[in-house]
């Protein structure tokens, strides 16, 4: 018989329903004093106002209110413990050194030395402008010769490049270089238009040395006909990369984000912490995972940071934190906004709550490096990357940082994906059913089988992924680009 709920810690003062739960019934020995719906929290003993909220064995909250037992324990009852302002110490904690077995897989391996485990074209434009005809070029080369011998020809629409200042002139051209570099693609024609922010010339000499067989640039306005260039460029890449084929490596050579999106109160109990014994198995056969959205970080930020390899990666840590709460607050906006209505709905009541549930794709190995807005992964191990809790951007700047796919939980279910493989991974047996057209795996399954067993099999989908099985969002063509914008439209 499944559970019909959980104490997540010992030290847990509350328990989160595995099912919809009647008043009156008993449970975890407590009668319950409403109606509680899946996952959502109950009290098991009475609580008085003020006092601590607890699971995942760590503070979620102060009681805004006396809650007796057995009571619903939400937003209407609690309030979260998050200020503005934080000191941060660092108490290493050593983090165990696991063994494991690595999986064969075939990549692509690249002139540079990276691996792919695509070999697609892509159209990628440097200005919204020209959007309409990196279509175009990709709808008439695919009606003229088809894809045969390689992965597809994507375009990457976007609308930024022009009339844009400062940083975010210059985060535009950076991740759209980045995305030209990435080893999924085996060759990308960049089109402008002309006369945008983000001029060719500028951008191709911030590329560095490139296969010139394998990138070729598109100007619209000095062509009379773009899109017949268009397709003869895209038709001479085509021509190399379809002599590309796969060779074996082991999972060593993977970059895999890590990333959750409509979580729901199972996030943190079923999908999420698998997630994290899948990061530690790929840490331990000698690969890289990278963990982003920082907000999503705050109220579960030290014991980030107690998991920092050294000192000096912990002050990477407190900088990622501190920097991102001083760019809520340059622009006048709480901190601590957060989560959001789909994520209450589903039974998340504070930031700290969703930060606990979120942080466990993180697994239990130490954090190796932090990577900022102008770099890539190189540590291999566990890595944190700059950027904000939206889906659509974190997983581009998984892509753009170099991962070469994404794992993506989610307990209120999304059809999105990015310009790399992003694997969706339900929180419960429900969503997996209702929408097995965007779901991938489905993590409820460990509430019947265990972790081991789920484990074996998420692995046995990455290892199928990488060696060419399409994800949800590839089969469905849901790729999506979303640069992130902080500052001044002209």
């Amino acid at each position: 018989m499944a559970k019909s709920t959980i104490i997540i810690n010992k030290l847990d003062n509350v328990a989160v329903a595995l099912c919809d739960l009647k008043k009156g019934e008993e449970h975890e020995g407590v009668v319950l004093a409403e109606d509680i719906t899946k996952g959502h929290k109950f009290a098991l003993r009475d609580i008085k106002k003020g006092e601590e909220i607890i699971k995942y064995g760590s503070d979620i909250a102060y009681a805004t209110a006396d809650i007796p037992k057995g009571s619903h324990v939400h937003t209407h009852n609690v309030h979260t413990n998050l200020s503005e302002n934080l000191e941060y110490t660092y108490n290493k904690v050593e983090c165990p050194v696991k063994k494991a077995v690595p999986r064969k897989i075939n990549v692509y391996k690249r002139a540079d030395g990276n691996v792919g485990i695509r070999n697609e074209l892509w159209i990628i434009p440097t200005v919204g402008c020209v959007n309409g005809q990196a279509k175009l070029i990709a709808d008439t080369f695919k009606e003229q010769y088809g894809t045969e011998g390689f992965d597809g020809v994507h375009v990457f629409t976007h609308p930024y490049g022009c009339s844009q200042l400062g940083d975010d002139h210059e985060r535009t051209k950076l991740i759209l270089q980045k995305m030209v570099r990435h080893p999924n693609a085996g060759g990308v024609l960049v089109i402008g238009l002309g006369c945008e922010n983000n001029q060719m010339s500028p951008f191709k000499e911030g590329l560095g040395k490139i296969d010139e067989s394998r990138i070729k640039f598109l100007v619209c306005q000095d062509e009379s006909d773009e899109i017949a260039a268009g397709v003869k460029l895209v038709k001479e890449i085509a021509d190399v990369i379809k002599n590309d084929r796969r060779s074996e490596a082991d999972m060593s050579c993977l970059k895999v984000g890590l990333k959750c999106g409509g979580s729901d109160g199972l996030s943190g109990i079923t999908a999420n912490p698998l997630v994290g014994l899948f990061s530690d198995y790929i840490v331990a056969c000698g690969g890289t995972t990278v963990l982003t959205e920082v907000p999503e970080m705050f109220g579960a930020e030290q014991k980030l940071m107690n998991r920092a390899k050294d000192e000096a990666t912990f002050k990477k840590v407190v900088k990622l934190i501190n920097d991102f709460k001083d760019y809520f607050r340059k622009n006048g906006q709480v901190v601590y906004e957060n989560p959001s209505p789909g994520n209450k709905a589903g039974g998340i009541t504070t930031l700290e709550d969703k930060s606990l549930g979120c942080t466990q794709k993180s697994g239990s190995s130490a954090v190796q490096d932090v990577v900022f807005d102008d770099g890539y992964v190189t540590a291999k191990g566990l890595n944190l990357l700059n950027g904000p809790g939206n889906d659509m951007v974190a997983v581009t700047n998984l892509g753009a940082a170099g991962c070469h796919l994404v794992l993506f939980t989610t307990g209120r279910g999304t059809p999105f994906g990015g310009f790399v493989p992003t694997l969706k991974i339900a929180t419960n047996n429900e969503l997996a059913a209702r929408k097995a057209n965007w779901i991938d795996f489905n993590a409820g399954a460990v509430l019947e089988t265990g972790f081991d067993a789920q484990l074996e099999k998420l692995i046995d989908l990455v290892t199928e992924t990488v060696n060419g099985k399409p994800a949800k969002n590839e089969i469905n063509n849901t790729r999506e680009l979303a640069i992130f914008k902080t500052g001044v439209t002209l």
